[in-house]
């Protein structure tokens, strides 16, 4: 492969982090608004009623992604620094040790001992404590755990994600307040699953159906569930 073929790929393993949160923010926010709102519609056709529900579960639901989404991945940040710690501790202990199972490492992905074990010698001079956390770890730079990015990213998605079905059955004429905010929310949803595999390189046609297909179901349990209440109140 020539360098400049290389130039040209267009990789997009560094975007997993924060597409992971804003995919689940945005599905998050237009799914539970649009099932808060659908179910208090399908009980009551007060407009006020709507607009409580709709703004509170917004503003609820943003505050919680991005509180749940930085305790979590806070979590995963506490993990490695403590494996890091582990691995710096074993290197100043066991060089040799580590040495060898480094060595080990690229022995068992098909390369020749000898071989493997210079080129093991060659990454720990070069970063020792890297070499250990990416290779033996699988502890990277692009999958470095980053809260604060995760939390922001996932708060803004679920914002703007709930504002379709909240916008759609507040603006909709009450007696077609549902079937409007349905399609408002599953155009929405194609949209989304579209947009995720466009940004992650996958297939458009399967993340579509698989966001559109869950997030569905979530909205009829929730529509029934409201007609429920509300027949039984």
């Amino acid at each position: 492969m020539t360098v400049s073929a290389h130039v040209r790929e267009q990789h997009r393993s560094h975007r997993v982090g924060w597409l992971r949160a804003a995919v689940l923010g945005a599905n998050d926010g237009i799914v539970s608004v649009a099932g808060l709102v659908i179910g208090v519609a399908a009980a009551e056709t007060a407009r006020a009623s709507l607009v409580t529900a709709g703004v509170a579960g917004l503003i609820a639901g943003a505050m919680s992604m991005a509180a749940g989404e930085y305790i979590s991945v806070s979590s995963q940040r506490d993990t490695e620094r403590a494996d890091a710690q582990i691995e710096a501790e074993a290197l100043r202990d066991n060089p040799r040790g580590e040495l060898r199972e480094l060595s080990k490492i690229y022995e068992d992905r098909g390369v020749e001992p000898g071989l493997a074990r210079l080129v093991a010698e060659q990454l720990m001079a070069h970063d020792e404590l890297g070499s250990h956390m990416r290779d033996e770890l699988g502890i990277t730079e692009i999958a470095t755990a980053r809260p604060i990015q995760a939390a922001w990213t996932s708060a803004a998605a679920f914002t703007v994600g709930a504002l379709f079905p909240l916008v759609a059955i507040l603006a909709a004429p009450a007696s077609v307040r549902i079937p409007v905010c349905v399609v408002v929310v599953l155009a929405a949803l194609v949209a989304l699953g579209a947009v995720g595999a466009r940004a992650g390189g996958a297939p458009l046609g399967r993340a579509a159906v698989r966001v559109l297909l869950w997030s569905s179901l979530a909205m009829a349990l929730t529509y029934s569930i409201g007609r429920l209440v509300g027949a039984v109140v």
